[in-house]
């Protein structure tokens, strides 16, 4: 992983998708996210909005996540996507709409470190994406969830194997140790 090029991506942390599923994911991500963002390394957050007639509308009949409060950010990380580099809103599973595809181009970014929610959609679908575009895409197995389930998460982390390779799957604690060291050791006064 290259910290030095990488951008942190949290995926719909949402009202509307935070449950007894993945509640447990919150803590992770948002220790995550203050732990990239104290390193000076750049945060994305996403934030996805169903529409009315759309495809999730149409084929599962599912309508929710078309108004706040559920397509508002978490409480809890509310403040640190005011402050992210970037919020990416979305009307599909990818991070990478076009002026998502843009920004990581112009700012040069050849890593990018997933969490959220969910796992086995819209996580998932943006790692695979990164990777057929030539980034390095990783996936924190332990700041994921699915508001499906564990069966679903688990299925996710499997299929993601398969598509962007078992090395990629990683765990917080694997990131805050690339993180340390590209900070480099601690100033002893």
């Amino acid at each position: 992983m290259d910290i030095g090029s990488a951008a942190l991506v949290a995926i719909d942390m949402q009202n509307g998708f935070v449950n007894h599923h993945s509640r447990h994911a919150v803590l992770a991500v948002s220790d995550l996210v203050a732990q990239w963002s104290a390193a000076g390394r750049p945060v994305i957050f996403t934030r996805y909005f169903n529409y009315p007639d759309s495809p999730f509308e149409r084929f599962f009949q599912w309508s929710r996540l078309q108004e706040p409060p559920e397509t508002d950010v978490i409480p809890e990380l509310a403040e640190a996507a005011l402050r992210a580099h970037a919020v990416v809103d979305k009307t599909g599973y990818t991070l990478l709409t076009p002026e998502a595809a843009e920004l990581i181009r112009r700012a040069g970014w050849t890593d990018l470190v997933f969490c959220g929610i969910a796992t086995e959609s819209c996580v998932l679908k943006s790692a695979a994406d990164a990777f057929e575009h030539g980034y390095a895409p990783w996936i924190v197995t332990d700041a994921c969830a699915s508001d499906a389930g564990p069966d679903a998460h688990d299925a996710g982390l499997l299929v993601a194997r398969r598509l962007i390779g078992t090395r990629q799957l990683v765990t917080s604690d694997h990131v805050m140790s690339q993180l340390a060291a590209y900070a480099g050791p601690p100033v002893l006064e």
